[in-house]
């Protein structure tokens, strides 16, 4: 008698294979849709029809479409690029550019267009036509810390330095961000010739000097 509670509780936490199964046909299949055709293209007939199960069973995993797009999405985003050890300031912001540009080179078009706009606009409308709070769903948090820690975290680590900090001061680190990150994502939309060490030391030299004129400015 003592042992059921306990026997009950494993059987419980066992996930029944049949439903990671389905889940995994699911994320694969709108998956493929969105590297394809982008937002528009992952609907739940296309997905259920792509992944051969029921319109209920897509339902019992997720609870919109909006919530399946989220987690397509979380499934192409590159891991976060690495924050360099070692080196000064400029060192290390060329050697994470670097690394972001080919993160973003490698990243399908239509994700790398949602998530520099913040991964608002194509979502947010989503889930405001599925009902109110779509858009604090679990998998769309999720996707948007994702986000967060593809493109802002290792920069928040080096601007956080005492060298950076010295450097830039007041420096509005949003924006600095954009001026950084902003000729790669340009680059990758405008279909250009991706953007190399090279290009990526001029934009950070460039970022440099004008913020260090910047401050100049600003003692006289």
């Amino acid at each position: 008698m003592g042992d059921e509670p306990a026997e009950a509780a494993e059987t419980d936490s066992r996930e029944d294979p049949r439903k990671v199964r389905s889940r995994a046909r699911l994320l694969d299949a709108a998956t493929a849709l969105l590297a394809k055709g982008g937002t528009e293209a992952v609907t739940i007939d296309a997905v259920t029809r792509a992944a051969r199960v029921a319109r209920a069973t897509l339902y019992r995993h997720f609870d919109s479409g909006t919530e399946l797009v989220a987690a397509a999405f979380g499934r192409l985003i590159s891991p976060a690029a690495t924050v360099p050890e070692g080196g000064d300031l400029r060192a290390q912001l060329i050697a994470l550019l670097t690394d972001q540009a080919r993160l973003i080179e490698a990243a399908p078009m239509q994700l790398t267009a949602l998530c520099w706009l913040g991964m608002g606009p194509g979502l947010d409308e989503r889930a405001a036509k599925e009902g109110a709070g779509g858009a604090d769903r679990p998998e769309l948090r999720s996707l948007r810390s994702q986000i967060a820690e593809q493109y802002r975290t290792p920069f928040d680590r080096i601007f956080a330095t005492a060298e950076a900090r010295a450097l830039l001061g007041d420096t509005d680190y949003e924006l600095a961000l954009a001026q950084l990150l902003g000729p790669l994502v340009f680059t990758k939309l405008a279909t250009l010739r991706p953007l190399g060490p090279e290009a990526c030391a001029r934009i950070v030299d460039d970022f440099l000097a004008a913020r260090a004129s910047a401050g100049q400015s600003s003692t006289l």
